[in-house]
């Protein structure tokens, strides 16, 4: 048999499709540097490189009983590298975007948490300030605000004057906008 250094790339897998270790570790001594250095021109990573160098060799050796070789040896095995180098770079801009996406999503549900823990704050702010409105004030606002009837209805459902109605929502608005101050006011009236 002759030495392996001095067959030709399709003897080699020839050898290879044979399940011959030695034609594998041949292919290997003359493309593994090569096919190192344009994968790392290419990713600027030695790692990876490497990573994705032994997948193409591995990818060779796991396939070998169906390889056909198309082309050259050497065009199969840096297209090979290249597909790879190609994929991963895919999957780093697919996981950029994912993890800017999922950031966004974070970010955006910390603050409308921020904003409705608030805004609870401010509703029971509000509620305990109406609570402590004298009782037919306090009667005459809730009627207004939760139940929007307007000064007759109240006037009828009650039993008192329409100004008198109108005159216990202006009182109670002017306490609350002095206890509340004028932004939490505009917030609930709003």
């Amino acid at each position: 048999m002759h030495a392996l250094s001095t067959l030709d790339d399709f003897e080699l897998m020839t050898l290879l499709k044979a399940d011959n270790e030695l034609a594998f570790g041949e292919v290997f001594k003359r493309f593994d540097s090569l096919l190192f250095i344009y994968a790392y021109k290419k990713l600027q990573n030695t790692e990876e490189a490497q990573d994705i160098v032994q997948e193409v060799f591995v990818q060779l050796w796991n396939n070998r009983k169906d390889f056909v070789l198309k082309t050259t040896l050497p065009g199969y095995l840096y297209k090979s590298v290249l597909n790879k180098i190609l994929n991963s770079i895919a999957r780093k801009q697919s996981e950029t975007r994912y993890i800017s996406s999922l950031q966004q999503a974070i970010d955006t549900d910390a603050s409308s948490a921020d904003f409705l823990i608030r805004e609870k704050n401010i509703a029971e702010l509000i509620e305990r300030e109406i609570a402590a409105l004298p009782p037919k004030m306090r009667e005459v606002f809730e009627l207004r605000k939760n139940q929007y009837l307007s000064n007759k209805e109240i006037a009828g459902q009650l039993g008192i004057s329409e100004q008198t109605v109108e005159t216990h929502i202006k009182r109670a608005l002017k306490i609350l906008r002095t206890r509340l101050g004028l932004l939490v006011y505009l917030y609930y009236i709003l």
